[in-house]
């Protein structure tokens, strides 16, 4: 049973590629976004089953969308709200996709062509793909760019602390 309101959890994996930060997006499937691009990517994420804590729902979330399981340390990067209301959490965590990843995810389903009566089944997720930190600025939803410049703040602030 999914929680009451309108709360996702979701995770932004990032790793360190010569030097330069790189974090892993997820593009929507279905054919409502098949053509969109900029703007549209978002980090994985879903909503909290009843009672689910929301650190837990990120995770299983991510391995639903993404079909591999972070492993962790996992740092609080806090909470942004979207455009239409919805309350985003967050976790940043260090990572790769193991080289052979072949992405899977669970589907839904909607009638398509609208009007047609006809249901299909989609992917939730139809592509996920680790890109720079200025080039995932241009892909991500706006609403969940700040939770890029604050992965980037904790990073910098934690390189200087072992300076």
């Amino acid at each position: 049973m999914k929680r009451a309101g309108r709360v996702s959890a979701g995770l932004v994996l990032y790793r360190i590629n010569t030097g330069h930060i790189e974090v892993l997006l997820a593009h929507p499937g279905g054919p409502l976004f098949a053509r969109k691009d900029d703007g549209h990517w978002t980090i994985p994420k879903g909503q909290p089953d009843e009672g689910e804590d929301l650190l837990e729902t990120a995770q299983r979330e991510f391995f639903e969308e993404v079909g591999y399981r972070p492993i962790g340390p996992f740092i609080k990067l806090g909470s942004i709200q979207q455009k239409g209301g919805k309350i985003v959490h967050a976790w940043a965590c260090v990572g790769d996709l193991p080289g052979d990843h072949e992405h899977k995810c669970n589907t839904f389903k909607m009638e398509w062509p609208i009007g047609s009566g006809a249901v299909r089944s989609f992917p939730e997720i139809d592509k996920v793909c680790f890109f720079p930190l200025l080039e995932a600025r241009r892909k991500i939803k706006e609403t969940q760019s700040p939770l890029l410049d604050r992965l980037e703040e904790m990073l910098r602030l934690s390189e200087s602390g072992s300076a």
